[in-house]
């Protein structure tokens, strides 16, 4: 066996190790969960508001920018530089997930899945379909969808361990 031929084989039983695998399975749950709370709401909405609670509705609208509607723009350049810029990050953190430990894994696989299904749907509609609105009275905080929340429990929880783990 040639040099190249291990190698490639070190590498393909490095990406198909078993938690690697756990990891993937992660990412494809979170994208189909949120690929089917998408794909209800925007069947059923027809630019209607669904009213759960006082606090909670179902609410369909367009976002163009990254999380919670920030840096939405008209502009295809500026919306092409940031779908590039968010793959880019989704590389990156799949390479992440593929040399940290099983934590760390788990942690960015929640990133990673959300973070698909929202460069998805870039692709699919050029633009990412929010619909949770929670409020309060006349307060409403940004209307975000089940890849969002994915994202930020990632995020929080990476922020966590990292600053449980610099105590220690």
């Amino acid at each position: 066996m040639s040099s190249f031929e291990k190698f490639k084989n070190q590498k393909l039983s490095y990406f198909y190790k078993r938690s690697n695998l756990i990891c993937y399975l992660v990412i494809i749950l979170i994208f189909w969960l949120d690929r089917i709370s998408k794909i209800k709401i925007i069947d059923q909405q027809n630019n209607s508001l669904i009213y759960i609670n006082d606090y909670i509705n179902l609410d369909l609208t367009w976002n163009t920018g990254i999380g919670f509607g920030l840096l939405s723009e008209s502009s295809n350049l500026f919306y092409n530089t940031i779908t590039g810029l968010i793959g880019f990050v989704i590389a990156v953190l799949v390479y992440l997930i593929l040399k940290a430990k099983l934590v760390d894994k788990i942690i960015y696989s929640f990133i990673v899945g959300g973070a698909v299904g929202n460069f998805y749907d870039r692709f699919v509609y050029a633009s990412v379909p929010d619909f949770i609105d929670i409020h309060y009275k006349n307060f409403h905080w940004f209307t975000f969808n089940i890849a969002d929340i994915f994202i930020s429990f990632g995020i929080i929880m990476l922020i966590g361990v990292d600053l449980i783990l610099k105590k220690k």
